[in-house]
């Protein structure tokens, strides 16, 4: 083996077009893994080109050391290709499979140039080189023969019994076991205590995303969910409670929602809901570890920022700006609550409305913050969609119509691959559009950490804490809430495999509903994740 190592040395130009076609030649390489991998594969190895000059390749300079060598192969033999972005990449480590792929290729050149009576371009030693060379990898070629028969046969059996050629499904299914418990129920002030009489529930959310692609740079989404996991607020008392994940429909299949996405160029995204829109599907939270519903935070405050509660349950358009290697993108959005019904004071233009914008500077890949926006208007208020306390959400009372501008800044910090730190600031003014002139001033803000891999690769500690969103005082007769209600959560995604994930965790809110004479409320919870 070390004779023939020598001898492929020797001749150069042979070894560099084995090198360089078995680097392409992926296929070989990734054999052994899944079948999804082939279609791409075969893309990659379909999409280099053929090249008539080495000065073609943008990442090969005349100092190179292999330089003269490639020269030699494009004009002697022509068995090189190149990336249609006109580079060679020929720093890429190979292995033996890859090696023997690319001198088979390099060898069937050869005999080509043979056929076609150009025999006068290969030396008698280069073909007695190439002859041991042969010999040498018999074993490697036979294997890697079969390896790619399998492969085919393997890839031909997919397709013919695919579920779409351009729809894939993903699917998602929780079940959670949970508790509240704590001394009282959140009660009105003035109302007579109440014990918090909570049972252990156990229930299920299960989510069937079908993602479709017509171009290749688009994405259409349909979603069927079933649930019958209900609201912690009715025997607590306060929406604090509430679950990351919480909503049911006793398991009835609804369609929960229908998007489509596309690119207008390279710098612009476009997405057009035509229901249950949602900001922070549609931008950038800042939360990368606790975001999702199904594997992220087990509580609803925990997520992200309630801005990007705007709006939300409706149909919207939005638009991402995001030119390339720049670390400044702006994303806007217009979202209508109601925007299918055409009764007054409803409709895209007339109803529940909000617009949002939200500026992200990203100057490196551990530190990301945003500044956002969003101006709702609101005939029944829930400014933070049932986030936080029930005045801070209703100040003016029951149909009262209610303008709202809401800002935010919110940042993520990841010093390293293994630790993450995010946190966020709201500040809400609200005015009633109805009745006396009144305004409301809301804050909020939390901060989370996330130790990633901790016990065992993919497994996530999580803490977070912070304050829901609070009034703290206003105008007509609006003042600031007795007292300041706090969030504290722990929780540790464990990573059973690659398609399952178990949670447990723990809520604690402190001074419920922002009032200082409300005990203590504990929620537990045991949430495994099934992803398919």
């Amino acid at each position: 083996m070390k004779k023939a190592f020598w001898e492929l040395v020797k001749i150069g130009p042979l070894v560099v077009a084995a090198t360089f076609l078995a680097a392409n030649s992926t296929l070989a390489a990734e054999a052994n893994e899944q079948v999804t991998g082939v279609s791409q594969l075969a893309q990659d190895s379909s999409s280099m080109e053929q090249v008539t000059s080495v000065s073609q390749f943008s990442d090969v300079q005349p100092t190179d050391w292999a330089f003269q060598a490639l020269q030699s192969l494009v004009e002697r033999y022509g068995c090189i290709a190149g990336y249609p972005n006109g580079t060679y990449r020929g720093n890429r480590a190979l292995t033996r499979y890859e090696f023997a792929a690319g001198l088979n290729a390099c060898l069937d050149r050869v005999n080509e140039l043979i056929a076609t009576a150009t025999a006068d371009l290969v030396t008698k030693q280069d073909l007695a080189t190439l002859q041991r060379l042969q010999e040498e990898f018999s074993a490697e070629l036979a294997t890697l023969r079969g390896r790619v028969d399998s492969l085919e046969a393997r890839t031909a059996e997919l397709e013919a019994n695919q579920f779409s050629t351009t729809t894939k499904l993903v699917g998602e299914a929780i079940f959670n076991a949970s508790q509240a418990f704590g001394d009282n129920k959140v009660v009105p002030p003035g109302s007579p205590a109440t014990d918090l009489d909570s049972n252990t529930t156990f229930s299920d959310r299960v989510r069937l995303n079908l993602y479709s692609s017509f171009t290749g740079k688009d994405q259409l989404q349909i979603r069927l969910q079933a649930a019958n996991i209900i609201s912690n607020a009715g025997v607590t008392g306060t929406n604090m409670t509430r679950l990351a994940y919480d909503g049911g429909s006793n398991n009835s299949v609804e369609i929960d929602k229908i998007n489509y996405a596309f690119n207008l160029s390279d710098a612009i995204r476009v997405k057009v809901d035509a229901n249950n829109a949602e900001l922070f599907e549609n931008v950038n939270n800042f939360n990368p570890d606790f975001a999702s519903s199904g594997k992220g935070a087990i509580s609803r405050y925990g997520r992200f920022s309630p801005i990007y509660r705007q709006g939300a349950g409706g149909a919207g358009l939005t638009v991402t700006f995001n030119p390339q290697k720049s670390p400044i993108s702006f994303s806007a959005a217009y979202l209508a609550r109601n925007a299918s019904n055409p009764n007054a004071n409803n409709g895209v233009l007339e109803g529940e409305s909000t617009i949002f914008g939200q500026l992200t500077f990203q100057p490196s890949k551990a530190f990301n913050v945003g500044f956002s926006y969003a101006r709702t208007y609101q005939p029944s208020p829930s400014l933070f969609q049932n986030t936080g306390s029930a005045f801070a959400n209703n100040p003016f009372g029951a149909n009262t119509r209610t303008e709202s501008d809401n800002y935010g800044i919110q940042a993520t910090f990841q010093p390293s691959s293994k630790l993450a730190l995010s946190g966020w600031v709201g500040y809400t003014t609200a005015d009633a559009v109805t009745g006396p002139s009144r305004s409301a001033d809301i804050w909020y803000w939390a901060a989370s950490l996330g130790v990633r891999d901790l016990g065992a690769k993919g497994n996530v500690l999580g803490l977070l804490f912070g304050q829901p969103p609070k009034v703290t005082g206003g105008s007509g007769g609006i003042t600031e809430e007795s007292g300041t209600s706090y969030h504290l959560e722990g929780l540790y995604k464990v990573r059973v495999s690659d398609n399952i994930q178990v949670t447990p965790g723990l809520i604690v809110i402190f001074n419920p509903e922002n009032n200082d004479n409300n005990n203590n409320i504990y929620v537990g919870t045991l949430r495994t994740t099934f992803s398919f």
